[in-house]
This record gives structure tokens, C-alpha cells and sequence, in this order.
């Protein structure tokens, strides 16, 4: 095995044993058992990811990359904006009824008490975040809807509404709550599809000032 796939291997094994640790103990996640877990040292932890914030940061970023990747292959580009957002939805579903998903919501949870917890871990975590959401929109972007191709900033706008309900409906499916079918889903995504998303400025984007790409 040469130095860079040792590299990787260690790489993927400390954030399975992160994801595995925080979902259970959160913010008392301790930094020795993840690595223990994971059949390491502290000191890779730092080697590979700078802290454990960093660490922490990593794991998101990389839940979200395959969530986006996959969407990347399953959705076709002949799909126009509405069909792509409607497929998007069913795929979600898809991920909240997998073996998976009551360890991570359990994820989630942890996660952003941790995040309420720590201004500069919450600060690097919404930063990571937004880049992933970038992948989403460039998803969109570009699709046609009624009758011209959408452009970056209504895409933008698009990907963090969509994201939001679908957090939102996920988490309900997970725990009981939201007794929902992909035609549900699909539907409640393609409502998204306005004027009002579509138009209105951006998240964090302040009256009259727009955004790149607005």
C-alpha cells in the first residue's frame, strides 16, 4: 500500500469512527476514543484534519458529497428544472427509509448541539455546508423552466429551500411523524418551483443588494 493510500485509509476510517462516537455522545465526544476507534492515534487526528473541529467539519462535508454525488448520477440532464427537482426529492426519501437513517439524524442532532455550543465550530460547519449546497445548485442551474434555462442565483436560491424542507420532512419520516410516499415528497419539492423562491433575494442577501449570479 503506498503512502497516500495509507493516507486515505486512515482518513476514511477516523471519520467513520467520528460519525459513529458523535452520534452518541455529541458535544462529550471524546477525541481519544474516536481514534481508538478507529484503530489510530490522536496525533493522526491532528495530522490528517488539524483539530477536532476540523475533524468534525470533514465528516459533514463528506455526508453531504455522497448525498450530492449521487444525485449527480441519478439525475438525468435532459430533465427539465421542475422534473430534476421532483427526482432530487424522491432520491432523499429514499436515504431517510435506508439502513442508516436513525444514525443520522442521531448525527444531526449532535451535531448542532455542538454547533450551538461553539461559535467558531458553528461558523466552520455553515461554511462547509454552503459549499456542498453549491453542488445542489449547480444541479439546477442551467435546467430550462418555462421556456429559458435557469441561472446560477435562482438555482442558489432553489437549492437552500429545498434543502430546508426536506430536512424538515425527513427528520419526520425518521421519527414517525410524517407518513409520506415519493409522490408527497416530489409534490411538496416542485411547490418550490415560484416565483417567490425563484425571484426573492437570497438567504443572507439584504433587500436591493443582490447576490453573484442574482
Amino acid at each position: 500500500m503506498t503512502r497516500g493510500q495509507t493516507k486515505e485509509r486512515n482518513r476514511r476510517a477516523l471519520l467513520e469512527a467520528a460519525r459513529e462516537v458523535l452520534a452518541r455522545d455529541g458535544h462529550r465526544a471524546r477525541l481519544e476514543e474516536i481514534a481508538d476507534r478507529a484503530g489510530l492515534t490522536t496525533g493522526a487526528v491532528y495530522s490528517l484534519f488539524g483539530s477536532k473541529d476540523g475533524l468534525v467539519t470533514a465528516l459533514v462535508a463528506e455526508h453531504l458529497r455522497g448525498d450530492y454525488e449521487e444525485a449527480e448520477r441519478e439525475i438525468g440532464a435532459d430533465l427539465d428544472l421542475v422534473g430534476a427537482v421532483g427526482a432530487f426529492a424522491r432520491l432523499y426519501l429514499h436515504g431517510c427509509r435506508g439502513s442508516r437513517a436513525r444514525s443520522d439524524l442521531a448525527l444531526q442532532a449532535a451535531l448542532m448541539d455542538m454547533a450551538l455550543r461553539d461559535e467558531a465550530l458553528r461558523s466552520r460547519l455553515a461554511e462547509s455546508i454552503s459549499a456542498q449546497e453549491e453542488r445542489l445548485a449547480a444541479l439546477f442551474a442551467g435546467r430550462d423552466h418555462g421556456g429559458a434555462p435557469v441561472g446560477a442565483g435562482r438555482a442558489r436560491r432553489l437549492a437552500t429551500a429545498l434543502r430546508a424542507l426536506l430536512v424538515g420532512l425527513g427528520q419526520g419520516v425518521v421519527l414517525g411523524l410524517t407518513r409520506a410516499d415519493e409522490r408527497f415528497f416530489a409534490d411538496a419539492a416542485r411547490a418550490l418551483v415560484c416565483d417567490a423562491v425563484l425571484e426573492g433575494p437570497g438567504p443572507g442577501v439584504s433587500a436591493g443588494v443582490r447576490g453573484p449570479g442574482g
